[in-house]
This record gives C-alpha cells, sequence and structure tokens, in this order.
C-alpha cells in the first residue's frame, strides 16, 4: 500500500483557473483564489485506509477525514456542500466522485496519485475541465 503521508509543497499547476470559471466562479473571486492557491501547505497522514488531509492556503484552510470505501461529507474547491465517495482506482491512485447535497452544477471529481519518482499529482475536474497540480515532498 502506498504511503500518502507527509508535507506536500505544489511544484506546478495547470488549469486552476480554467477550473473555477467551469465552477462558475466570478472573475474576482478567481483572481483572489488563483493568487491565494498558487502556494498551498498541504499535509497528509495516513493509517492504512484512512486519511486525513489538510490544504491550508492565506484565503482558506479545509481539512478532510475519510475512510476509503466510505461515504463522507465536504466542499467542492469552490467550497459547495457534498458527498464524497473515494476509492482505489489503482495501487497508487485514490478517485473520489462528489455529488451535491443540493443545488446544480459541474460534475466535479478529484484524485490524488503517487508516481514512482516521489510526487503526489492532485487532478480535479468539473465536467470536462481538468486541473493538474503537482506536488513533491517537503
Amino acid at each position: 500500500m502506498p504511503n500518502f503521508s507527509g508535507s506536500w509543497k505544489i511544484v506546478r499547476s495547470e488549469n486552476f483557473e480554467d477550473l473555477l470559471k467551469a465552477l462558475g466562479v466570478n472573475v474576482m473571486l478567481r483572481k483572489i483564489a488563483v493568487a491565494a492557491a498558487s502556494k498551498p501547505a498541504v499535509e497528509i497522514k495516513q493509517d492504512g485506509e484512512n486519511f486525513y488531509i489538510k490544504t491550508a492556503t492565506t484565503v482558506r484552510t479545509t481539512e478532510i477525514t475519510f475512510r476509503v470505501g466510505d461515504e463522507f461529507e465536504e466542499q467542492t474547491v469552490d467550497g459547495r456542500p457534498c458527498k464524497s465517495l473515494v476509492r482505489w482506482e489503482t495501487e497508487n491512485k485514490l478517485v473520489c466522485d462528489q455529488r451535491l447535497l443540493k443545488g446544480e452544477g459541474p460534475k466535479t471529481a478529484w484524485a490524488r496519485e503517487l508516481t514512482n519518482d516521489g510526487e503526489l499529482i492532485l487532478t480535479m475536474t468539473a465536467d470536462d475541465v481538468v486541473c493538474t497540480r503537482v506536488y513533491v515532498r517537503e
């Protein structure tokens, strides 16, 4: 089983603003979010199938706790409450499908994958828009 535990720093990001646009975030909030999210601090604690993930930026800090295979509540990247279900797609890749609790919006999901060279790849989707963020351990 892979070990996602550690403190992670971002090394590159693609399409984050496009993702926010697809979610309907207005241009002013997108600019603030992109600037704040340019240097997120990510902490992951893993105990087998149990995960704790904290993502801190200057604007917002999110914390989620979940067990692979058990539905839990979190928020989409734009802050809407949803039910999420994480499963193993491959030995080194977790995928999460999100279902909005109320209202309508794009279909959202995220995935986290550990690569053989030690990178953590976070992929976030809103319908057909894909944002990729790559992290390395600090």
